[in-house]
């Protein structure tokens, strides 16, 4: 016997991250594999960040501030909001995994739409909640059904926009319409991890909500556009008394030094990180005009990644895209993720998905 752990964890699904370039070489004798698994940029750290990063090795002897005061405090400014409205925590997910257990308890309901991010389910059972799925209509959140469908026992709602892994967004008119329409008992989280690479004019910024309505919780990241992901630093944005409660779930000294000087750094440089993030638009611009030209159905991608739908081969494309070197995201029966890399990384996948001979649906 290892102990009793609880029912709901032993029955807990582990989460599964984008396989491996190593893996699917090891598995498919190929050489040379390029992971487009997951959603991580093509670049390095910024040269300021990369050595805020190196100068902060010498104090690891050190205990970081849990806290996170100053990251804080320039995330406040950035955002234009107070100081006791941000938090930080481990990646976004740190922070919806935060919310979660802040807020939920068992037998009580998240609600969401789907396919939408995997962790959302493995967050709800953690508790021991009821999920309430919604499907997408045309790959996109359906906010009316959802909002019809959250009643008195629903105390968290995920809006994820653009979506993940589908790459569409809602209006914000439409989530200030969705947010009129949902009880206050309920707290919705607007997860914007990939906020930064929306170019779709109906998307403006969502803070300015916040003043109507404090069961908003607004979730964002230093992984994808500021490309973090290794060093762990989300944050979230909203009433302080919502940030309050989200403050105590976090872990002592969850956000290492080293995250916290690389998250200021890249804050200080923003203009820089904007660059490669339109760089990275111009390319996935590029590759959906491309497989839309091949006979590929995508929808209009807002994420650094880009979808297709293609139900019951999403599998089987997985695998074949990973016998020519392009790990991929399958989700199964649904369809497939590919995140946009650098110019010769989409152009490998192109040419792997033409190699497949799989039909475009």
């Amino acid at each position: 016997m290892t102990g009793r752990p609880r029912p709901a964890i032993a029955a807990l699904p582990a989460y599964r991250p984008g396989r491996s370039a190593a893996a699917a070489e090891a598995d498919h004798g190929v050489v040379d594999a390029i992971k487009l698994a997951s959603n991580e940029l093509p670049f390095g750290p910024l040269p300021s960040v990369a050595g805020a990063i190196a100068a902060g090795i010498e104090h690891l002897h050190l205990y970081a501030d849990h806290g996170a005061s100053a990251l804080r405090q320039a995330l406040a400014a950035h955002v234009g909001v107070d100081l006791d409205q941000v938090a930080i925590g481990a990646g976004s997910a740190g922070i919806l995994q935060q919310i979660v257990l802040a807020y939920v308890d068992t037998s009580e309901e998240v609600a969401m739409c789907w396919p939408s991010f995997e962790a959302y389910p493995v967050f709800a059972m953690l508790v021991e909640a009821e999920q309430i799925r919604v499907p997408l209509r045309d790959e996109v959140f359906d906010l009316p059904a959802l909002a019809a469908a959250i009643g008195p026992q629903t105390k968290v709602a995920f809006v994820t926009n653009p979506n993940n892994p589908t790459g569409t967004v809602v209006g914000t008119d439409e989530i200030a319409a969705f947010l009129a329409a949902v009880p206050d008992t309920c707290l919705v989280v607007l997860d914007e991890a990939y906020n930064e690479f929306v170019d779709d004019p109906r998307v403006a910024d969502s803070t300015p909500l916040l003043q109507q309505h404090a069961n908003l919780v607004i979730t964002r990241t230093f992984s994808k556009a500021h490309g973090l992901a290794g060093l762990r630093v989300g944050y979230a944005v909203g009433h302080r008394d919502a940030i309050a409660m989200i403050d105590r779930t976090l872990v002592p000294f969850a956000i290492n030094e080293l995250a916290q000087r690389a998250a200021l750094a890249s804050l200080a440089a923003v203009d820089e990180m904007r660059v490669r993030v339109a760089m990275v638009i111009e390319e996935r611009a590029r590759v959906r005009d491309a497989l839309r030209t091949r006979g590929w159905t995508t929808p209009d991608p807002q994420g650094n990644f880009v979808w297709l739908p293609v139900g019951d081969v999403a599998s089987d494309l997985g695998v074949a895209l990973e016998r020519h070197g392009v790990v991929a995201r399958p989700f199964p029966d649904v369809g497939v993720r590919i995140t946009i890399s650098d110019r010769a990384g989409n152009d490998r996948f192109l040419a792997a998905l033409d190699a497949t001979g799989v039909s475009p649906r």
